[in-house]
């Protein structure tokens, strides 16, 4: 389950990315402001707020010991994804507007950034774990072969001695890949901070759109 949701959502991700530079070969000016463009922005809107369930969820006690959070998560990431797209489709790829070009910017921002906490951050801390197992592997053959040089001396030039040069050439590989990893872990959980960050612009924005979207079109009835 975990594998397919990665790969639907790198899937929608990747269509999310594409429908936004869209607006290099196609424009529609007046498509945000029609009932279809209206609907896609309301739909929009709607599921970009339901991703505030899951931290609402996750810092609630009452709810949290009630609902589960996986279920909670998995809703929180398709909506954070589906929503953002259908707001793209909303704009009809007309960015006049510095609030328009804002709000567009941060929520990509907001998607990229939650699909690096939650699927490369993963990967990159099972790998950290994969590789420390290796290198413990590593680390144990290492002491075995160079015991042998050492009870045989007389062996430094043979066999043993290419496999401990060999063995000694891996241990180097595999900790300089840990502290790579471990250099990207701390990067990835300083993008939660970000993304927390990035979120509460996002919904602010989202709010000074919609009021402004209101205040104009009812100035029009």
């Amino acid at each position: 389950m975990k594998e397919r949701e990665r790969v639907v959502v790198t899937g929608v991700l990747g269509l999310l990315l594409l429908t936004w530079l869209g607006f290099l070969v196609h424009r529609s000016p007046r498509f945000a402001g029609s009932g279809l463009g209206a609907a896609f922005g309301i739909a929009g809107a709607a599921l970009m707020l339901i991703p505030l369930a899951y931290p609402i969820a996750k810092r609630v006690p009452f709810l949290r010991a009630r609902v589960s959070m996986p279920s909670v998560l998995a809703v929180h990431i398709y909506a954070g994804i589906l929503g953002p797209l259908l707001a793209l489709i909303h704009t009809g790829h007309k960015f006049d507007s510095a609030l328009g070009i804002s709000l567009t910017a941060v929520m990509l921002l907001v998607v990229v950034n939650g699909f690096a906490v939650q699927y490369l951050l993963t990967y990159v801390r099972h790998e950290i774990s994969d590789k420390l197992v290796l290198l413990q592997t590593a680390r144990g053959d290492l002491d075995s072969a160079w015991g042998v040089l050492e009870r045989s001396p007389a062996l430094a030039a043979s066999a043993p001695s290419a496999d401990v040069t060999r063995i000694a050439g891996s241990v180097a590989d595999l900790e300089y890949a840990v502290r790579t990893h471990e250099l990207f872990k701390r990067w990835f959980s300083r993008s939660l901070t970000l993304h927390i960050v990035l979120s509460v612009l996002l919904y602010l924005l989202l709010a000074l759109h919609i009021g402004s979207g209101i205040y104009f079109g009812l100035r029009w009835l």
